[in-house]
C-alpha cells in the first residue's frame, strides 16, 4: 500500500510490478495521476492514520509506506508497528523525524550541531519570545513539505505576515522558529539506506536555488557530487549513522537534508523516512547503478533484496533541474539551447502548451525535471549557475 498518489511514485508502482506485487494506492485526491498505475484506489486522508490502519487491515496488506510523500510517513508508520508489518522502525522515532520541533530538541539532547530553534502553536507565543530569536531566523510549519509556509525574516516588524504565512501551510497548527544557519558552499538533501540499522549507502549533493523565484527557498536543482570535503562528508556520515542507531531504524531509504555552517560545523538539518521528492532515488540510480526503490520495494513487504545495497562511486558528473515558471501564466513551450554542454539523459515535461503554470513557491509548483549528464565538474558549475543562458519556460 502506498499513501499518496503523485508522479513521484511511478517508479515505486513499477518496481512493485515488476516484483509481482499488487499495488493499491490511497489519498483523498482521485484524480491524482499514480493512481492511473496501481491495481486499486482507496479514497482516503493519508494523515488520519486510525482511518489507514482500518483499510489497511480490510486490505490484508503486507507492506505500506509513504515514498516522496511526507504527510503520509506517519501513517505508514503507525501502521507498520500496529500490524506489525515490516517497519522503518519505532512509531516514536518516525513522530521524532517528522516534527521540526521534536527533531530539533532530540538532536540538541543528543550532543548533535544544531540551531537554536523553538517551536509554538500560536502567532501570539512566537511574538512573545522575540527576545532570544538570533536574527536572521527562518519560520517554518512544523510538518509542511516542498518548503511550504518557509520564510527567512531578517527583521522583527516582518516577523508576524511570516508566522502567519507558517501558520497557513501547517497541518497541525504548529510553526517553528529558527536560527538560519549560514551556508558555506551548498546545502545537500538527497537519499540514502540503511539495511537492519545499517547505513550501507549515503550520497550527498549540491542544492541548488533561484533567487529570483516566488520561494527562493524551494529547491530548484541538484548536481552530484556535493560541494562538501571528504571529511565532511565522512563526519555528516558518522552523525546519520549515530542518529540511526539512537532511534532504532531498521531497512530505510532516507531523504536527509545537510549543510555546513560558515562557522565550519556540519549540520542535519532534517532526516525522514521516506524516498525524497524530485526523483532523488532515480537520479541516485542514474548516477551509481544503485537501486533503492526496487530494494525498499520489496524490504517494505518482508521480502529479501534481491543484491546488497552497497556504496558506488558517481559514473561522472550529474545534475537534475526541476522545470518552474518565473510566472503564472499559461504554458507555450521549453527552449534549450543547442550550446548546452551536457548530455541530455531525460526531459520530463509534465505540462502541455496551453496549461495553467503556477510561479514557483513550493515544489508543487514544478512542471517537470531535466536530467543532465556533464563531463566535467567546471561545465556542470557554469551551466547550473547561468541556467537562464541556455534554459527558457516561456509562459504568457
Amino acid at each position: 500500500m502506498l499513501l499518496g498518489g503523485i508522479q513521484y511514485l511511478f517508479p515505486v508502482i513499477k518496481a512493485a510490478h515488476e516484483q509481482g506485487y499488487y499495488v493499491i494506492t490511497a489519498d483523498y485526491i482521485p484524480d491524482n495521476i499514480a493512481h492511473k498505475f496501481s491495481d486499486e484506489y482507496v479514497n482516503i486522508n493519508i494523515i488520519d492514520k486510525e482511518a489507514v490502519l482500518k483499510v489497511a487491515q480490510e486490505k490484508q496488506i503486507d507492506g505500506i509506506m509513504s515514498f516522496g510523500v511526507d504527510p503520509g510517513v506517519i501513517s505508514a508508520s503507525y501502521v507498520q508497528n500496529k500490524m506489525g508489518l515490516p517497519s522503518f522502525g519505532p512509531f516514536e522515532s518516525v513522530e521524532i523525524l517528522q516534527n521540526k520541533d521534536k527533531f530539533r530538541a532530540f538532536l540538541a539532547k543528543n550532543g548533535f550541531n544544531v540551531p537554536q530553534a523553538k517551536g509554538f502553536d500560536s502567532i501570539d507565543a512566537a511574538m512573545n519570545e522575540m527576545y532570544w530569536y538570533p536574527w536572521p531566523v527562518i519560520v517554518k510549519p512544523t510538518d509542511a513539505t516542498g518548503s511550504k509556509g518557509v520564510t527567512r525574516v531578517d527583521r522583527p516588524e516582518d516577523l508576524k505576515t511570516a508566522l502567519e504565512y507558517a501558520m497557513e501551510h501547517s497541518i497541525s497548527g504548529h510553526i517553528i522558529v529558527e536560527e538560519f544557519i549560514e551556508k558555506d558552499g551548498c546545502s545537500s538533501d538527497t537519499d540514502s539506506m540503511s539495511v537492519d540499522g545499517n547505513l550501507v549507502f549515503t550520497s550527498f549533493c549540491a542544492q541548488r536555488f533561484d533567487v529570483n523565484a516566488t520561494n527562493p527557498y524551494t529547491p530548484a536543482a541538484y548536481s552530484w557530487p556535493s560541494t562538501f570535503t571528504k571529511e565532511q562528508e565522512e563526519y555528516l556520515t558518522s552523525e546519520i549513522q549515530r542518529l540511526i542507531t539512537l532511534l532504532g531504524l531498521k531497512t530505510v531509504v532516507y531523504n536527509i537534508e545537510t549543510c555546513i555552517g560558515t562557522n565550519g560545523r556540519p549540520y542535519i538539518m532534517e532526516l525522514t523516512p521516506r524516498g525524497g521528492g524530485n526523483r532523488l532515488c532515480e537520479m541516485l540510480r542514474y548516477a551509481t547503478g544503485v537501486d533503492m526503490i526496487t530494494a525498499i520495494t520489496r524490504a517494505i513487504v518482508g521480502d529479501q533484496l534481491l543484491e546488497p545495497i552497497e556504496q558506488k562511486p558517481y559514473s561522472g558528473h550529474w545534475a537534475e533541474i526541476i522545470l518552474h515558471a518565473d510566472k503564472s501564466g499559461v504554458f507555450n513551450h521549453l527552449e534549450i539551447s543547442k550550446n548546452l554542454p551536457a548530455e541530455i539523459i531525460e526531459e520530463n515535461l509534465w505540462v502541455k502548451q496551453g496549461d495553467k503554470v503556477e510561479s514557483f513557491k513550493g515544489a508543487n509548483n514544478a512542471i517537470g525535471t531535466l536530467v543532465l549528464k556533464f563531463q566535467t565538474a567546471e561545465e556542470l558549475e557554469h551551466a547550473i549557475t547561468h541556467q537562464r543562458e541556455w534554459l527558457k519556460v516561456l509562459a504568457n
